[in-house]
């Protein structure tokens, strides 16, 4: 059987001791290859792109500029690149202001989920694979707006959709539920259904899902 590939990993971040940490955990984890290290937006500039990394850690605010900004210019050299933002604030909104031709594979973390290295192994997989995952504990902490779609979902289905929110698959969210696939399906279904959700469209559901989870609920 062919070894699958190590997904390849940039790392962003201006903060000395942070970056050395986060690179020394990153290099020794199964599955993963840091590809590059830079200390700001203009050294990310000159050595990101040539990397061929399949995913970029960046802090959200770097010295000379913003993380967001920087995932959209390293995207137009390296179409195909996800983005996982680390913040040392609550920043989940930022997400929601990303062209919409461009929301894949973008995921966020704080910076205290992310002295957890499998919570950062989990969130960089699933950002590698186009997809979206939300700080667990930051979406733990929210609740639907009132009026919204959310706001119309089961207690069941908002469970569901926290847990996707946060990047778990079907088979990861039946295992945390203790309930079959099968449900779980059934349960993302009639959550794409009731907030307007399909399948074919620009953004990928699961994607719009995560959106509009940060979209339609606030911090309680």
């Amino acid at each position: 059987m062919a070894e699958r590939r190590k997904i390849r990993v940039a790392v962003v971040e201006d903060q000395p001791l942070y970056r050395q940490m986060l690179t020394a955990a990153l290099s020794g984890a199964e599955g993963l290859e840091v590809v590059a290290v830079a200390s700001s937006c203009a050294n990310a500039r000159a050595i990101v792109p040539d990397s061929e990394a399949d995913v970029a850690v960046l802090d959200i605010q770097l010295g000379d500029g913003s993380g967001i900004d920087l995932g959209l210019e390293l995207r137009r050299s390296l179409p195909r690149l996800g983005v996982l933002l680390l913040s040392a604030t609550d920043s989940l909104d930022a997400l929601l202001d990303l062209p919409r031709s461009s929301v894949r594979g973008w995921s966020y973390l704080s910076k205290d989920s992310a002295l957890s290295l499998a919570s950062v192994v989990r969130a960089i997989e699933v950002t590698a694979d186009g997809r979206t995952a939300l700080d667990p504990e930051l979406v733990e902490r929210r609740r639907p707006r009132r009026g919204s779609g959310l706001a119309r979902l089961s207690p069941r289905q908002y469970e569901v959709l926290r847990l996707l929110a946060q990047g778990l698959s079907n088979a990861g969210i039946a295992a945390r539920l203790g309930i079959a696939s099968r449900s779980v399906d059934n349960h993302i279904n009639a959550i794409y259904a009731e907030l307007g959700l399909a399948s074919g469209g620009v953004t990928n559901p699961r994607v719009g899902a995560a959106l509009r989870f940060i979209d339609e609920s606030a911090a309680s």
